[in-house]
């Protein structure tokens, strides 16, 4: 009897032994996963955002700034990195490269029934722990309005819609490696 549970014993510190283990093996190559999706190596700690400068022929006053302060939002609420003013372990940097308004689609009368409002980026991520996750890429959304109304009195609404839209794709691009 005695014997019996000394074995069952020595069978149950053998399992705390495995569980720990694999435990161990498991913390030991963990890659950060949140519910966005992103995922980031342990290893960063701090992001940075460099000021977009708007670089577009066309210069909106503001869209420099709610660019670069809804990337810096969009990382803040994502991730659980640190915000820096300085280059982070991961950074982001670059401009805007064109604001345009143009017809769309033309109606019977040949005046244009809708346009197309375009805001383009390019932008250059850096990743110091994992330089292959490093890219430089443009970045374009765009969002169609009828043409009968005035840019100037959608522009402030389609402007943050389409900015939006630049900084998911933006985060994806750096931080969702499926």
């Amino acid at each position: 009897m005695n014997h019996r549970r000394n074995v069952s014993f020595a069978t149950g510190r053998l399992k705390i032994f495995i569980i720990i283990g694999i435990a161990a093996l498991f913390y030991g190559c963990k890659v950060s996963y949140s519910f966005t999706g992103a995922s980031i190596s342990p290893l960063a700690k701090t992001f940075g955002v460099q000021y977009f400068q708007n670089r577009a022929p066309l210069v909106q006053p503001g869209l420099s700034q709610n660019l670069t302060d809804a990337l810096i939002d969009k990382c803040k609420a994502q991730t659980n990195l640190k915000y820096t003013t300085s280059i982070g372990d991961v950074s982001f940097e670059g401009e805007i490269s064109d604001y345009n308004n143009r017809p769309y689609t033309v109606a019977a009368d040949a005046q244009a029934a809708t346009n197309r409002f375009t805001i383009t980026v390019k932008v250059r991520f850096t990743n110091s722990i994992d330089p292959d996750l490093s890219f430089e890429q443009t970045f374009s959304r765009y969002m169609d309005y009828n043409s009968n109304v005035d840019l100037s009195s959608v522009e402030k609404d389609l402007s943050e819609k389409i900015i939006e839209m630049l900084v998911e794709d933006i985060f994806n691009q750096a931080f969702v490696n499926w």
